[in-house]
């Protein structure tokens, strides 16, 4: 018989463990970067805000529970950094209900994981985007990914080339089909049609991962955030030393302007958090801290 409470509460360990070795790995490149700086620097350091998901009506006893934590952390390597880890229960609203699957019959839903989203100081280190979450109505499923977004494409051959090397690695290990499928999936989904541009440099996208074998789905998705932190984190190193301009920061900021169109038009996790009564400020962690539009 399946344990479905056990695999929750071992799946939102997982994502709280995972958040808090990220947390502390970011915290470590602000300690570098700031003794290896001129001046008096001070490493930028997390902040950590819980929330709880207000019942309907304001009634404790209807239902509707869970919450999460915020963590974001303003530094000099990570000009905002978010790490956000939520579990949220209850019922999906009548216009909701049959949109996710398993809820056609039965509204009631659980809802547990990380995202994270890092806008950068330097305009030569990428932004990135990681999350992974599993989803149990009648139905239970993991889903989740990363890309990449580096603010001068052309100039960043290399670290895509590692960053979809890395994800490749972990899927190869859990599935020889699942990179190819993955890949396109997000270069589908991370692609903004009224500007027919893709947000980036893409990575891996998948959603109701449901092999049969739940063990081996979630060993997968453990694989996907180790790999992810891995990765990024040497790329920050490789680039977070590299001089810019002006002229380049004013880029980035127009750049970044094509991050706050897809999370606001097209994100699903966006519009999954606003519909389920999530913490507005949470979902909208992934918006830079400063944008331009020409």
């Amino acid at each position: 018989m399946i344990n479905n409470e056990a695999r929750k509460s071992e799946a939102k360990a997982w994502f709280e463990a995972l958040r808090d070795r990220i947390c502390n790995a970011f915290e470590l490149i602000e300690e570098e970067f700031a003794k290896g700086a001129s001046g008096d620097l001070m490493p930028g350091r997390f902040e950590r805000n819980a929330w709880t998901r207000k019942a309907k009506n304001d009634d404790p006893d209807s239902g509707p529970g869970g919450g999460g934590v915020m963590s974001v952390l303003r530094g000099n390597v990570f000009e905002k950094v978010g790490v956000n880890v939520s579990t949220v229960y209850g019922e999906f609203s009548d216009s909701f209900r049959g949109q996710v699957p398993g809820t056609k019959d039965d509204p009631t839903f659980w809802a547990s994981g990380i995202s994270l989203v890092a806008h950068m100081c330097n305009p030569h280190v990428p932004a990135v985007h990681m999350n992974t979450r599993h989803i149990v109505t009648s139905k239970a499923w993991f889903g989740g990914g990363a890309d990449l977004t580096p603010m001068f494409p052309e100039n960043h051959h290399d670290d895509g080339v590692r960053f979809h090397s890395a994800l490749k690695a972990a899927c190869d290990r859990a599935n020889p089909d699942y990179y190819k499928r993955y890949k396109e999936w997000c270069d589908e989904y991370f692609f903004l049609p009224h500007r027919d541009e893709p947000r980036g440099l893409g990575g891996i996208f998948f959603d109701g991962l449901d092999s049969g074998e739940w063990k081996a789905d979630f060993a997968f998705v453990r694989d996907v955030g180790e790999v992810f932190l891995e990765i990024y984190a040497h790329i920050v190193r490789g680039q977070m030393n590299r001089e810019w301009t002006d002229e380049e920061r004013e880029r980035q900021l127009i750049r970044r302007g094509r991050y706050v169109e897809f999370n606001l038009l097209h994100d699903r996790g966006t519009k999954f958090g606003l519909m389920t009564g999530g913490n507005t400020e949470a979902i909208l962690m992934s918006m830079p801290p400063a944008v331009k539009w020409p």
